[in-house]
């Protein structure tokens, strides 16, 4: 039997040793980092975990690939770390568009997870957050007419600027409202609702789409063209 040392999140026991019963490997990163969801059970408490892995790159993950992670024989704490456990977050739903910025789809992930638990003030934070950052990079660095420090650092001056100039196309421009007027409502007076922030959503994921998704579709899209056309010469 496999065991893992941590903190038990039903009993509270710190440090505590869990008999490891089965994992299931759920993602891969850098082609070599396998991440488990690992169905634990707490010796002092008797109930179940399951926790979130992932590989040590400062150990024998070469091995573990081969043999399997519970045919180790040590505690897994020496090839993993604990990253989690899975509760009432993961019951989210929403992914992210695809291809975004690392630290747009972390906060995009943490928006809809409170979405999920019911946090919808948070949700709506969040999700002007992600807003925030994805039209910060469409400004132009230098310096341009019209555009000052004030527009540059406010969310709610940057978007009608954006869309005045054709940088954001104008049928977001009537959806746009919900991220400054819902968006404060999260921040300062705690008064959102559920479809509150689910407006906020739908506009977020819609935004980032524009922003992200599609482009870098076309590109790709775009390359298979060039490398079909290349292969047929």
């Amino acid at each position: 039997m496999s065991v893992l040392v941590a903190n038990c999140p039903r009993c509270a026991s710190k440090q505590i040793t869990f008999d490891v019963e089965s994992v299931n490997i759920f993602r891969k990163d850098h082609g070599w980092q396998n991440w488990y969801e690992a169905f634990s059970i707490c010796r002092k408490c008797r109930r179940s975990t399951i926790f979130v892995l992932s590989e040590r790159r400062d150990s024998d993950y070469q091995k573990v690939h081969l043999t399997g992670l519970l045919s180790m024989k040590n505690a897994l704490n020496n090839y993993t770390e604990v990253q989690a456990f899975i509760g009432l977050k993961d019951t989210a739903t929403i992914a992210p568009p695809q291809f975004l910025p690392a630290s747009v789809e972390a906060v995009f992930i943490e928006g809809a997870t409170c979405l999920a638990v019911g946090c919808f003030n948070a949700a709506g934070t969040m999700f002007r957050l992600c807003v925030d950052m994805a039209t910060k990079g469409m400004l132009p660095p230098e310096e341009t007419p019209g555009l000052n420090s004030k527009i540059r650092r406010d969310l709610g001056l940057r978007l009608p600027w954006l869309f005045e100039k054709g940088l954001l196309q104008d049928s977001l421009r009537d959806l746009s409202t919900c991220i400054k007027d819902d968006g404060n409502d999260g921040a300062h007076a705690g008064t959102l609702t559920a479809d509150d922030a689910n407006e906020l959503l739908d506009f977020t994921a819609l935004l980032l789409e524009r922003i992200y998704t599609e482009p870098e579709r076309l590109k790709q899209a775009t390359q298979r063209r060039s490398d079909r056309r290349s292969s047929q010469t």
